[in-house]
């Protein structure tokens, strides 16, 4: 019964893991989106670019 416990804690372990990195990296994409629209409205075409590329860094990475 002990190793059924250690396993059923690693995958509760991991499980956790899992919801707080897609947690994580829900509140940065919110986080570029609100950043880029004031960009936007700024007309601060520098800091659009940087944010764009950091966004589409993360959806490439986080999915």
């Amino acid at each position: 019964m002990g190793k059924m416990n250690v396993s059923n804690d690693m995958m509760l372990s991991l499980f956790a893991e899992m919801v707080l990195d897609e947690a994580l990296r829900k509140y940065k994409e919110q986080y570029l989106y609100r950043e880029i629209d004031l960009a936007l409205a700024k007309g601060d075409e520098v800091s659009f670019l940087a944010l764009t590329t950091e966004l589409k860094s993360l959806n490439t990475h986080g999915k």
